[in-house]
């Protein structure tokens, strides 16, 4: 196939040109009906192509056309059997892949560290997570991966699970050995889901991580907005065939995803794709660079940590994604979100995350020098301005909580009988809902889990400087979910 060529988009053009007469949706009709001051903005171009699934243009849910050539050939790209778009964001790839291959009361094995669309997926689909402890980093207070040994041991504890889940890269860039878990896997014939939400670009360059298609995984959830040049929301599903079918995953991912689907984000895919397949490799390698100085010059200001291969040799720890500048600020005294507030402040400067320990820098095929310039001299002052006000600035002490036991299936405590409590009385409760950190959306307490102090404190910690601490019906965090107990009646 040819990589150059984009028929999804191709098409779209071709179709606009003909101006047809449109009696229908969506109703702005190119534009002439929206609001003047938001046509100005976005354009004439944009909305001439912001079209339905109507004949000539084919259709997500059945294609036929060119949907079906464009995914073709991103299936090619990727060296997968089967590439579906995703419209729903990875979230809606992701929650395809566990509805694919569980039902009620099938065990599914997943990390802790996941996203809240998985555990989303879990309770969609009925499943029992079997839960394999990431290793933490006790100097970032971040979690990395899942090791091979851990995966061995909950495959020998649960031969009939229905898949393994696996994140490669994490939030962060780091990567496990990816193809000995998936090995592993397949010798008990247990598909291997992939969240890639944060590695569409590993896989056309050989100093990057394995990627999911290369390390022969089942399915891989795969976001092109975040790191591949598409809009925002629009993401792929890769497919490799054998312990899963393409045209099941083709029913489930139809039935999470809208009708009316966005041909903007749809041809945004088209040309990431495109470009990835014949740049990427030229792509990635300027980035690589770029971060690599910026790296490079954060780590010769004091106080400042910036992550880099030193982090490998570890199990959990196989390889990671330079292009992440994990930046720990721990020694200035100073939150991530301290940090993150100061940048935006003083430099007008967004970060990707912030924790209690670091700020994530995600550096791209958009940035040039200029900024990793402005970012490195933002950092360095705030260095230097903390070393004026005080030559004892206390570190902090990192500290991540344990996992909370699982006494209910997450589906169960979901749709359980609930009773709300203050959070200092849910220790020892059973929680009814989500309570993470968003971003990266990892839960700290999800359904079905035993409440402990140490979770209630670290949601305090979070909530005190300011992190977006996310799920629970109210928002303040002063109350919380719990399942109903019901007392003997005297």
């Amino acid at each position: 196939m040819n990589q150059n060529e984009t028929p999804l988009f191709t098409g779209l053009l071709e179709h606009a040109k003909k101006n047809p007469i449109q009696f229908h949706i969506p109703g702005h009709k190119k534009g002439v009906g929206i609001d003047p001051e938001f046509r100005d903005f976005i354009g004439k171009n944009a909305l001439s192509i912001d079209l339905i699934n109507i004949g000539p243009l084919d259709d997500l849910h059945h294609p036929h056309g060119i949907i079906e050539e464009a995914q073709q050939l991103a299936a090619e790209a990727f060296g997968a059997d089967h590439t579906f778009f995703s419209v729903q964001g990875t979230s809606g790839a992701i929650m395809t892949m566990v509805m694919s291959v569980c039902k009620p009361g099938d065990k599914i094995i997943v990390p802790r560290n996941v996203h809240k669309s998985i555990m989303s997926a879990i309770i969609f689909s009925g499943a029992t997570p079997i839960f394999i402890h990431p290793a933490i980093d006790k100097n970032l207070g971040i979690s990395h991966g899942i090791t091979t040994d851990a995966v061995r041991k909950a495959l020998e504890a649960h031969p009939d699970a229905k898949g393994l889940l696996v994140i490669n890269p994490t939030y962060f860039g780091i990567a496990a050995n990816l193809k000995e878990i998936v090995d592993i896997a397949h010798s008990y014939d247990i598909p291997v889901l992939v969240d890639e939400a944060h590695g569409v670009h590993i896989h056309f360059h050989d100093g990057l991580p394995m990627s999911a298609m290369q390390a022969g995984a089942d399915m891989a959830a795969t976001s092109v907005h975040k790191l591949g040049g598409s809009m925002t929301q629009s993401s792929i599903l890769n497919i490799k065939e054998g312990l899963v079918s393409a045209k099941h995953v083709q029913a489930i991912i139809s039935m999470l995803t809208t009708t009316s689907t966005s041909y903007l984000l749809l041809a945004s895919l088209d040309c990431a794709r495109r470009q990835l397949a014949t740049k990427g490799k030229e792509l990635a390698e300027r980035v690589m660079g770029l971060a690599d100085l910026a790296r490079k010059r954060i780590n010769e200001i004091p106080n400042l940590y910036c992550v880099g291969e030193e982090i490998l040799g570890t199990k959990a720890t196989y390889d990671y994604d330079p292009t992440k500048l994990i930046i720990s600020v721990k020694d200035l005294g100073l939150t991530g979100y301290e940090v993150e507030v100061w940048l935006r402040e003083h430099y007008t400067i967004e970060v990707e995350l912030s924790d209690l320990y670091n700020i994530l820098c995600i550096v791209t095929p958009g940035d040039t020098e200029e900024e990793i310039n402005i970012l490195v001299e933002a950092l360095r002052e705030l260095s230097y301005s903390r070393t004026e006000i005080t030559s004892s600035t206390k570190a902090l002490e990192v500290h991540v909580p344990n996992i909370p036991l699982l006494a209910l299936s997450p589906r169960d405590a979901f749709y359980s009988e609930v009773e709300v409590v203050s959070i200092e009385e849910s220790v020892g409760r059973i929680i009814a809902e989500f309570v993470m950190v968003y971003p990266p959306g990892i839960p700290i307490l999800i359904p079905g889990e035993i409440i402990s102090q140490e979770n209630v404190d670290y949601i305090k910690e979070n909530l005190e400087v300011g992190l977006p601490v996310q799920g629970p019906e109210d928002p303040e965090l002063k109350t919380i979910r719990v399942i109903k107990e019901y007392r003997a009646i005297k």
